[in-house]
Protein backbone atom coordinates (compact mmCIF):
# COMPACT_ATOMS: atom_id res chain seq x y z
CA UNK A 1 0.00 0.00 0.00
CA UNK A 2 2.88 2.14 0.97
CA UNK A 3 4.37 1.39 -2.39
CA UNK A 4 1.15 2.07 -4.36
CA UNK A 5 0.30 5.36 -2.43
CA UNK A 6 4.23 6.82 -2.83
CA UNK A 7 4.03 5.61 -6.69
CA UNK A 8 0.41 7.71 -7.41
CA UNK A 9 2.19 10.74 -5.64
CA UNK A 10 5.26 10.77 -7.82
CA UNK A 11 3.32 10.41 -10.88
CA UNK A 12 0.86 13.70 -9.74
CA UNK A 13 3.72 15.51 -8.30
CA UNK A 14 5.12 14.55 -11.88
CA UNK A 15 1.61 15.78 -13.63
CA UNK A 16 1.87 19.34 -11.91
CA UNK A 17 5.33 20.07 -12.63
CA UNK A 18 4.49 19.09 -16.26
CA UNK A 19 1.49 21.34 -16.22
CA UNK A 20 3.62 24.38 -14.96
CA UNK A 21 6.25 24.04 -17.31
CA UNK A 22 3.05 23.97 -20.40
CA UNK A 23 1.32 26.55 -18.72
CA UNK A 24 4.05 29.88 -19.17
CA UNK A 25 4.10 28.56 -23.06
CA UNK A 26 0.47 28.46 -23.76
CA UNK A 27 -0.11 32.30 -22.23
CA UNK A 28 2.90 33.51 -24.36
CA UNK A 29 1.43 31.85 -27.76
CA UNK A 30 -2.03 33.76 -26.52
CA UNK A 31 -0.16 37.06 -26.54
CA UNK A 32 1.61 36.53 -29.91
CA UNK A 33 -1.41 36.09 -31.47
CA UNK A 34 -3.22 38.76 -29.50
CA UNK A 35 -0.51 41.53 -30.71
CA UNK A 36 -0.72 40.20 -34.09
CA UNK A 37 -4.51 40.60 -34.59
CA UNK A 38 -3.78 44.15 -33.02
CA UNK A 39 -0.87 45.02 -35.15
CA UNK A 40 -2.97 43.93 -38.36
CA UNK A 41 -6.48 46.01 -36.73
CA UNK A 42 -4.37 49.19 -36.80
CA UNK A 43 -3.13 48.45 -40.13
CA UNK A 44 -6.22 48.53 -41.43
CA UNK A 45 -7.59 51.59 -39.79
CA UNK A 46 -4.68 53.39 -40.76
CA UNK A 47 -5.07 52.72 -44.36
CA UNK A 48 -9.16 52.85 -44.03
CA UNK A 49 -8.58 56.49 -42.80
CA UNK A 50 -5.66 57.57 -45.95
CA UNK A 51 -8.81 56.58 -48.21
CA UNK A 52 -11.39 58.51 -46.07
CA UNK A 53 -9.51 61.52 -46.54
CA UNK A 54 -8.15 60.94 -50.31
CA UNK A 55 -11.98 60.53 -50.75
CA UNK A 56 -12.99 63.67 -48.86
CA UNK A 57 -10.23 65.75 -50.58
CA UNK A 58 -11.67 64.98 -54.08
CA UNK A 59 -15.31 65.87 -52.90
CA UNK A 60 -14.28 68.91 -51.19
CA UNK A 61 -12.50 69.77 -54.70
CA UNK A 62 -15.94 69.07 -56.78
CA UNK A 63 -17.84 71.26 -54.01
CA UNK A 64 -15.44 74.11 -53.99
CA UNK A 65 -15.28 74.06 -57.33
CA UNK A 66 -19.05 74.13 -58.30
CA UNK A 67 -19.81 76.76 -54.53
CA UNK A 68 -17.05 77.79 -52.91
CA UNK A 69 -13.97 76.95 -54.76
CA UNK A 70 -14.46 80.25 -57.39
CA UNK A 71 -16.49 81.19 -60.08
CA UNK A 72 -17.34 78.81 -62.70
CA UNK A 73 -15.69 79.77 -66.32
CA UNK A 74 -17.76 80.32 -68.94
CA UNK A 75 -18.20 81.54 -72.41
CA UNK A 76 -21.05 83.81 -72.98
CA UNK A 77 -22.36 85.77 -76.23
CA UNK A 78 -24.43 88.69 -76.94
CA UNK A 79 -28.55 88.81 -77.91
CA UNK A 80 -28.32 89.95 -81.39
CA UNK A 81 -31.11 91.71 -83.24
CA UNK A 82 -31.87 90.80 -87.17
CA UNK A 83 -33.93 89.01 -89.61
CA UNK A 84 -34.48 85.29 -90.07
CA UNK A 85 -36.08 82.70 -92.30
CA UNK A 86 -38.33 80.08 -91.33
CA UNK A 87 -37.60 77.21 -93.88
CA UNK A 88 -39.31 74.41 -94.87
CA UNK A 89 -37.00 71.45 -95.71
CA UNK A 90 -37.11 68.25 -97.64
CA UNK A 91 -35.45 65.88 -99.52
CA UNK A 92 -35.85 66.49 -103.59
CA UNK A 93 -34.75 65.14 -106.92
CA UNK A 94 -32.73 67.18 -109.67
CA UNK A 95 -35.29 67.19 -112.80
CA UNK A 96 -34.71 68.15 -115.53
CA UNK A 97 -37.18 70.47 -118.12
CA UNK A 98 -36.88 68.56 -120.92
CA UNK A 99 -35.00 64.61 -121.62
CA UNK A 100 -34.92 63.79 -125.33
CA UNK A 101 -34.05 60.33 -126.58
CA UNK A 102 -32.91 61.06 -130.39
CA UNK A 103 -33.67 58.28 -132.82
CA UNK A 104 -33.62 58.13 -136.36
CA UNK A 105 -36.98 58.77 -138.59
CA UNK A 106 -35.53 56.85 -141.80
CA UNK A 107 -33.97 53.90 -142.68
CA UNK A 108 -30.05 53.58 -143.45
CA UNK A 109 -26.41 53.39 -143.06
CA UNK A 110 -25.26 55.41 -139.98
CA UNK A 111 -22.40 57.62 -141.94
CA UNK A 112 -21.30 60.02 -139.52
CA UNK A 113 -21.17 60.93 -136.10
CA UNK A 114 -20.85 65.13 -135.55
CA UNK A 115 -20.90 65.14 -131.72
CA UNK A 116 -18.51 64.32 -128.79
CA UNK A 117 -19.78 62.64 -125.80
CA UNK A 118 -20.87 64.95 -122.93
CA UNK A 119 -20.51 68.03 -125.36
CA UNK A 120 -22.96 70.85 -124.77
CA UNK A 121 -25.13 71.11 -128.34
CA UNK A 122 -27.19 74.21 -129.22
CA UNK A 123 -30.73 73.52 -130.82
CA UNK A 124 -30.43 72.75 -134.41
CA UNK A 125 -26.79 71.62 -134.09
CA UNK A 126 -26.04 68.97 -136.95
CA UNK A 127 -25.46 65.08 -134.88
CA UNK A 128 -25.26 62.96 -137.52
CA UNK A 129 -25.54 62.14 -141.09
CA UNK A 130 -27.79 58.88 -142.01
CA UNK A 131 -26.80 58.03 -145.96
CA UNK A 132 -28.78 60.13 -147.91
CA UNK A 133 -28.59 58.71 -151.70
CA UNK A 134 -31.72 56.64 -151.54
CA UNK A 135 -33.58 59.50 -150.58
CA UNK A 136 -32.02 61.78 -153.09
CA UNK A 137 -33.26 59.81 -155.73
CA UNK A 138 -36.89 59.62 -154.39
CA UNK A 139 -36.90 63.14 -154.93
CA UNK A 140 -35.40 63.32 -158.16
CA UNK A 141 -37.86 60.59 -159.13
CA UNK A 142 -41.43 62.63 -157.06
CA UNK A 143 -39.44 65.74 -159.54
CA UNK A 144 -39.77 64.21 -162.63
CA UNK A 145 -43.53 62.49 -161.96
CA UNK A 146 -44.52 66.52 -160.70
CA UNK A 147 -42.87 67.83 -164.23
CA UNK A 148 -44.80 64.98 -166.28
CA UNK A 149 -47.81 65.16 -164.53
CA UNK A 150 -47.90 69.66 -164.74
CA UNK A 151 -47.11 68.89 -168.96
CA UNK A 152 -50.57 66.98 -168.89
CA UNK A 153 -52.38 69.56 -167.16
CA UNK A 154 -51.16 71.84 -169.26
CA UNK A 155 -52.49 70.37 -172.35
CA UNK A 156 -56.04 69.75 -170.97
CA UNK A 157 -55.95 73.51 -170.19
CA UNK A 158 -55.48 74.06 -173.46
CA UNK A 159 -57.96 71.97 -175.61
CA UNK A 160 -60.73 72.95 -173.12
CA UNK A 161 -60.42 76.42 -174.25
CA UNK A 162 -60.40 75.67 -177.20
CA UNK A 163 -63.79 73.15 -177.33
CA UNK A 164 -65.57 76.17 -175.29
CA UNK A 165 -64.40 78.29 -178.68
CA UNK A 166 -66.14 75.84 -180.92
CA UNK A 167 -69.08 75.29 -178.36
CA UNK A 168 -69.90 79.12 -179.34
CA UNK A 169 -70.33 78.30 -182.59
CA UNK A 170 -72.77 75.75 -181.76
CA UNK A 171 -70.02 72.81 -183.64
CA UNK A 172 -69.56 70.60 -180.84
CA UNK A 173 -71.54 69.27 -178.09
CA UNK A 174 -71.89 70.45 -174.35
CA UNK A 175 -70.84 67.11 -173.45
CA UNK A 176 -67.41 67.42 -175.41
CA UNK A 177 -66.84 70.11 -173.20
CA UNK A 178 -67.84 68.99 -170.01
CA UNK A 179 -65.81 65.78 -170.59
CA UNK A 180 -62.49 68.20 -171.24
CA UNK A 181 -63.32 70.07 -168.18
CA UNK A 182 -63.33 66.61 -165.88
CA UNK A 183 -60.38 65.72 -167.36
CA UNK A 184 -58.69 69.25 -166.29
CA UNK A 185 -59.52 68.45 -163.04
CA UNK A 186 -58.34 65.06 -162.82
CA UNK A 187 -54.82 66.49 -163.99
CA UNK A 188 -54.86 69.19 -161.58
CA UNK A 189 -55.31 66.46 -158.48
CA UNK A 190 -52.61 64.42 -160.14
CA UNK A 191 -50.23 67.41 -160.05
CA UNK A 192 -51.04 68.30 -156.42
CA UNK A 193 -50.33 64.70 -155.71
CA UNK A 194 -47.10 64.59 -157.28
CA UNK A 195 -46.35 67.51 -155.54
CA UNK A 196 -47.09 66.26 -152.00
CA UNK A 197 -44.88 63.17 -153.05
CA UNK A 198 -41.72 65.27 -154.05
CA UNK A 199 -43.00 67.12 -150.53
CA UNK A 200 -42.71 64.01 -148.55
CA UNK A 201 -39.31 62.92 -150.16
CA UNK A 202 -37.64 65.89 -149.67
CA UNK A 203 -38.53 65.71 -145.70
CA UNK A 204 -37.04 62.02 -145.70
CA UNK A 205 -33.84 63.42 -147.20
CA UNK A 206 -33.53 66.06 -144.33
CA UNK A 207 -34.64 62.96 -141.71
CA UNK A 208 -30.90 61.76 -142.97
CA UNK A 209 -29.43 65.00 -141.01
CA UNK A 210 -30.26 64.30 -137.72
CA UNK A 211 -30.37 67.73 -135.56
CA UNK A 212 -30.57 68.26 -131.77
CA UNK A 213 -34.11 69.19 -131.15
CA UNK A 214 -32.98 71.11 -127.74
CA UNK A 215 -29.66 72.76 -126.46
CA UNK A 216 -28.46 70.40 -123.67
CA UNK A 217 -25.73 67.71 -122.93
CA UNK A 218 -25.03 64.81 -124.95
CA UNK A 219 -25.14 61.61 -123.20
CA UNK A 220 -22.90 58.44 -124.61
CA UNK A 221 -23.38 57.67 -127.69
CA UNK A 222 -25.51 54.16 -127.74
CA UNK A 223 -24.86 53.54 -132.08
CA UNK A 224 -21.21 53.25 -133.43
CA UNK A 225 -21.12 54.85 -137.09
CA UNK A 226 -21.53 51.97 -140.48
CA UNK A 227 -24.33 50.28 -138.29
CA UNK A 228 -27.93 50.51 -140.07
CA UNK A 229 -30.27 51.78 -137.84
CA UNK A 230 -33.93 51.69 -138.37
CA UNK A 231 -36.90 53.86 -138.69
CA UNK A 232 -38.49 54.95 -135.52
CA UNK A 233 -36.46 52.09 -133.36
CA UNK A 234 -36.93 51.39 -130.16
CA UNK A 235 -32.92 51.81 -129.68
CA UNK A 236 -32.01 55.58 -129.68
CA UNK A 237 -28.89 56.94 -131.06
CA UNK A 238 -28.36 59.61 -127.97
CA UNK A 239 -29.99 61.36 -125.48
CA UNK A 240 -29.75 65.26 -125.02
CA UNK A 241 -30.62 66.20 -121.53
CA UNK A 242 -31.00 70.04 -120.66
CA UNK A 243 -29.17 71.53 -117.41
CA UNK A 244 -29.82 75.54 -117.95
CA UNK A 245 -32.81 76.25 -116.65
CA UNK A 246 -33.16 72.84 -114.77
CA UNK A 247 -35.46 72.15 -111.78
CA UNK A 248 -35.77 70.19 -108.44
CA UNK A 249 -39.06 68.04 -107.56
CA UNK A 250 -38.93 68.12 -103.40
CA UNK A 251 -42.45 67.24 -101.26
CA UNK A 252 -43.75 69.70 -98.43
CA UNK A 253 -46.17 68.73 -96.13
CA UNK A 254 -49.79 69.94 -96.54
CA UNK A 255 -49.62 72.06 -93.18
CA UNK A 256 -47.30 74.27 -95.31
CA UNK A 257 -49.76 74.67 -98.66
CA UNK A 258 -51.50 77.22 -97.43
CA UNK A 259 -48.93 79.90 -96.64
CA UNK A 260 -47.10 79.09 -99.80
CA UNK A 261 -50.33 79.15 -102.12
CA UNK A 262 -51.06 82.57 -100.45
CA UNK A 263 -47.91 83.94 -101.41
CA UNK A 264 -47.99 82.94 -104.92
CA UNK A 265 -51.23 83.54 -105.50
CA UNK A 266 -50.02 87.84 -105.10
CA UNK A 267 -47.02 87.17 -107.02
CA UNK A 268 -44.47 86.67 -104.46
CA UNK A 269 -41.50 84.32 -105.41
CA UNK A 270 -40.47 81.98 -102.79
CA UNK A 271 -36.91 81.20 -102.43
CA UNK A 272 -35.60 77.78 -102.66
CA UNK A 273 -32.03 76.91 -101.86
CA UNK A 274 -30.13 73.42 -103.25
CA UNK A 275 -28.05 72.00 -101.06
CA UNK A 276 -25.73 68.87 -101.07
CA UNK A 277 -26.23 65.88 -99.20
CA UNK A 278 -24.07 66.92 -95.99
CA UNK A 279 -26.82 70.01 -95.72
CA UNK A 280 -23.52 72.09 -95.27
CA UNK A 281 -23.07 73.72 -98.71
CA UNK A 282 -25.39 75.39 -101.48
CA UNK A 283 -25.01 74.19 -104.54
CA UNK A 284 -27.24 76.38 -106.26
CA UNK A 285 -30.79 79.22 -105.45
CA UNK A 286 -33.90 79.51 -107.37
CA UNK A 287 -37.24 79.94 -107.22
CA UNK A 288 -40.79 77.78 -106.97
CA UNK A 289 -42.09 76.83 -109.70
CA UNK A 290 -45.26 75.57 -108.72
CA UNK A 291 -47.20 73.38 -106.81
CA UNK A 292 -48.97 70.06 -107.32
CA UNK A 293 -52.78 69.29 -108.08
CA UNK A 294 -53.29 66.96 -105.39
CA UNK A 295 -51.80 65.60 -101.77
CA UNK A 296 -50.77 62.23 -101.42
CA UNK A 297 -52.86 61.04 -98.94
CA UNK A 298 -50.71 58.06 -98.21
CA UNK A 299 -48.38 60.60 -97.08
CA UNK A 300 -49.91 63.82 -95.91
CA UNK A 301 -47.48 65.47 -98.50
CA UNK A 302 -47.61 67.30 -101.74
CA UNK A 303 -45.09 68.01 -104.72
CA UNK A 304 -43.38 71.10 -105.45
CA UNK A 305 -41.61 72.02 -108.48
CA UNK A 306 -38.48 74.92 -107.81
CA UNK A 307 -36.73 76.06 -110.69
CA UNK A 308 -33.28 77.31 -110.96
CA UNK A 309 -30.66 78.75 -113.86
CA UNK A 310 -28.14 76.26 -113.08
CA UNK A 311 -25.31 78.36 -114.86
CA UNK A 312 -22.44 76.98 -113.30
CA UNK A 313 -24.42 73.69 -113.61
CA UNK A 314 -23.64 72.84 -109.85
CA UNK A 315 -27.04 70.69 -110.27
CA UNK A 316 -27.04 67.54 -112.38
CA UNK A 317 -30.22 65.65 -113.69
CA UNK A 318 -31.67 62.77 -110.76
CA UNK A 319 -29.21 64.14 -108.48
CA UNK A 320 -30.74 64.14 -104.46
CA UNK A 321 -30.02 67.30 -102.59
CA UNK A 322 -32.12 68.59 -99.73
CA UNK A 323 -34.18 71.84 -100.82
CA UNK A 324 -35.09 74.49 -98.37
CA UNK A 325 -38.03 76.50 -98.86
CA UNK A 326 -38.01 79.76 -97.77
CA UNK A 327 -42.18 80.29 -96.27
CA UNK A 328 -41.55 84.07 -94.54
CA UNK A 329 -39.28 86.12 -92.74
CA UNK A 330 -38.90 86.98 -89.19
CA UNK A 331 -38.14 90.64 -88.89
CA UNK A 332 -36.09 92.08 -86.43
CA UNK A 333 -36.25 89.44 -84.17
CA UNK A 334 -33.96 88.16 -80.97
CA UNK A 335 -31.29 85.90 -81.96
CA UNK A 336 -29.58 83.87 -79.96
CA UNK A 337 -26.93 80.73 -80.76
CA UNK A 338 -28.48 77.48 -80.41
CA UNK A 339 -25.78 76.11 -77.83
CA UNK A 340 -27.11 78.44 -75.47
CA UNK A 341 -30.74 77.04 -75.52
CA UNK A 342 -31.26 74.29 -72.39
CA UNK A 343 -34.36 72.42 -71.91
CA UNK A 344 -35.99 71.07 -69.18
CA UNK A 345 -39.02 68.48 -70.60
CA UNK A 346 -41.21 70.79 -72.60
CA UNK A 347 -39.66 74.25 -71.56
CA UNK A 348 -36.59 75.85 -72.92
CA UNK A 349 -34.04 78.30 -71.00
CA UNK A 350 -31.50 80.10 -70.77
CA UNK A 351 -29.08 81.56 -68.60
CA UNK A 352 -28.32 85.23 -68.60
CA UNK A 353 -25.20 86.99 -67.41
CA UNK A 354 -25.85 89.70 -64.68
CA UNK A 355 -23.99 92.86 -63.81
CA UNK A 356 -22.75 91.08 -60.47
CA UNK A 357 -21.20 88.52 -62.30
CA UNK A 358 -23.77 85.98 -61.30
CA UNK A 359 -26.28 83.55 -63.68
CA UNK A 360 -29.66 83.63 -63.66
CA UNK A 361 -32.31 80.85 -65.65
CA UNK A 362 -34.99 82.91 -67.78
CA UNK A 363 -37.94 80.67 -69.98
CA UNK A 364 -37.87 81.59 -73.26
CA UNK A 365 -39.47 80.10 -76.63
CA UNK A 366 -37.95 79.41 -79.80
CA UNK A 367 -39.89 80.70 -82.68
CA UNK A 368 -37.47 79.17 -85.78
CA UNK A 369 -34.31 77.94 -86.32
CA UNK A 370 -31.68 77.88 -88.72
CA UNK A 371 -28.78 75.93 -88.53
CA UNK A 372 -26.64 77.50 -85.20
CA UNK A 373 -29.01 80.83 -84.63
CA UNK A 374 -32.12 80.48 -83.74
CA UNK A 375 -35.10 83.42 -83.06
CA UNK A 376 -36.57 83.72 -79.28
CA UNK A 377 -38.75 85.85 -77.31
CA UNK A 378 -37.92 86.26 -73.40
CA UNK A 379 -34.46 88.30 -73.87
CA UNK A 380 -33.34 91.62 -74.71
CA UNK A 381 -30.81 93.08 -77.21
CA UNK A 382 -27.57 92.94 -75.78
CA UNK A 383 -28.04 90.39 -73.05
CA UNK A 384 -25.28 88.28 -71.89
CA UNK A 385 -26.28 84.46 -72.49
CA UNK A 386 -24.04 81.65 -71.34
CA UNK A 387 -22.93 79.32 -74.49
CA UNK A 388 -20.99 76.80 -72.19
CA UNK A 389 -20.34 75.01 -69.00
CA UNK A 390 -23.40 74.30 -68.03
CA UNK A 391 -23.25 71.54 -65.22
CA UNK A 392 -22.75 73.68 -62.07
CA UNK A 393 -25.11 76.57 -63.31
CA UNK A 394 -28.09 77.43 -61.45
CA UNK A 395 -29.49 80.60 -60.49
CA UNK A 396 -26.84 82.79 -58.21
CA UNK A 397 -24.14 81.08 -58.96
CA UNK A 398 -20.77 83.16 -59.70
CA UNK A 399 -18.88 82.77 -62.84
CA UNK A 400 -16.31 84.30 -65.12
CA UNK A 401 -16.38 84.68 -68.53
CA UNK A 402 -14.01 82.77 -70.12
CA UNK A 403 -11.44 84.25 -72.57
CA UNK A 404 -12.15 83.61 -76.10
CA UNK A 405 -9.40 80.78 -77.46
CA UNK A 406 -8.41 79.66 -73.80
CA UNK A 407 -9.44 77.11 -72.33
CA UNK A 408 -8.58 76.37 -68.32
CA UNK A 409 -5.86 74.35 -67.67
CA UNK A 410 -6.32 70.66 -65.99
CA UNK A 411 -4.47 68.97 -63.72
CA UNK A 412 -3.18 65.62 -64.49
CA UNK A 413 -4.66 64.39 -61.49
CA UNK A 414 -8.45 64.95 -62.09
CA UNK A 415 -9.21 64.57 -58.37
CA UNK A 416 -6.69 66.70 -56.94
CA UNK A 417 -7.10 69.29 -59.80
CA UNK A 418 -10.95 69.55 -58.86
CA UNK A 419 -9.88 69.69 -54.92
CA UNK A 420 -8.82 73.38 -55.52
CA UNK A 421 -8.83 75.67 -57.92
CA UNK A 422 -7.92 79.37 -58.55
CA UNK A 423 -10.18 81.68 -60.64
CA UNK A 424 -7.78 80.84 -63.61
CA UNK A 425 -9.09 77.22 -63.54
CA UNK A 426 -5.44 76.45 -62.22
CA UNK A 427 -4.37 74.71 -59.32
CA UNK A 428 -1.98 76.43 -56.92
CA UNK A 429 1.32 74.97 -56.66
CA UNK A 430 1.14 73.74 -53.14
CA UNK A 431 -1.80 72.09 -52.89
CA UNK A 432 -0.29 70.16 -56.65
CA UNK A 433 2.64 69.50 -54.96
CA UNK A 434 0.80 68.24 -51.66
CA UNK A 435 -1.44 65.85 -53.90
CA UNK A 436 1.62 64.20 -56.11
CA UNK A 437 3.28 63.44 -52.42
CA UNK A 438 0.30 61.58 -50.97
CA UNK A 439 -0.14 59.70 -54.26
CA UNK A 440 3.98 58.64 -54.44
CA UNK A 441 3.41 57.72 -50.65
CA UNK A 442 0.04 55.78 -51.13
CA UNK A 443 0.21 54.51 -54.70
CA UNK A 444 -2.36 51.55 -54.16
CA UNK A 445 -4.36 52.98 -51.31
CA UNK A 446 -7.56 51.26 -51.18
CA UNK A 447 -6.32 48.36 -53.50
CA UNK A 448 -3.78 46.13 -51.14
CA UNK A 449 -3.32 45.77 -47.79
CA UNK A 450 0.19 45.59 -46.59
CA UNK A 451 0.35 42.34 -43.73
CA UNK A 452 1.79 43.08 -40.70
CA UNK A 453 5.01 40.83 -40.11
CA UNK A 454 4.36 38.53 -36.97
CA UNK A 455 6.20 38.49 -33.96
CA UNK A 456 9.33 36.04 -33.61
CA UNK A 457 8.92 32.93 -31.99
CA UNK A 458 10.22 32.51 -28.10
CA UNK A 459 12.73 30.45 -27.35
CA UNK A 460 10.65 27.50 -25.51
CA UNK A 461 8.13 27.73 -28.91
CA UNK A 462 11.22 27.16 -30.69
CA UNK A 463 11.95 24.04 -28.63
CA UNK A 464 8.60 22.56 -29.40
CA UNK A 465 6.64 20.54 -26.74
CA UNK A 466 7.93 18.93 -23.83
CA UNK A 467 7.80 14.75 -23.86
Amino acid sequence: MSTDSQLSSNLQSGGEETQTHKNPRKSRGRWAIWAAVICMLFGAGYLLSQRTSSSGTSGGGKKGRGEGGGPIPVSIEKVKQGDLGEYISALGTVTPVYTVTVTSRVAGQLMEIRYKEGQIVQKGELLAVIDPRPYQASVVQAQGQLARDHALLKNALIDLDRYRQVYTQKAIPEQTVATQQATVEQDQGIVTLDQGNLDAAKVNLDYTRITAPITGRVGLRQVDPGNIVQANGTQGLLSITQLEPITVIFTMAEDYISDVTKQMRVGHPLRVDALDRDNQTQLAQGTLLTVDNQIDVTTGTVRARASFANRNQALFPNEFVNARLLVKTLRQVNLIPTAAIQRNNEIAFVYVLNQNNTVQARNIKVAATDGSTAAVTGVSPDESLVTDGFDKLQDGTKVIVRRTGVAPTESPNPGAGEASRTTDGEMPQGSANTNLNSAQQNPQTGNTKTPNPPNPPSPSARRGPAK
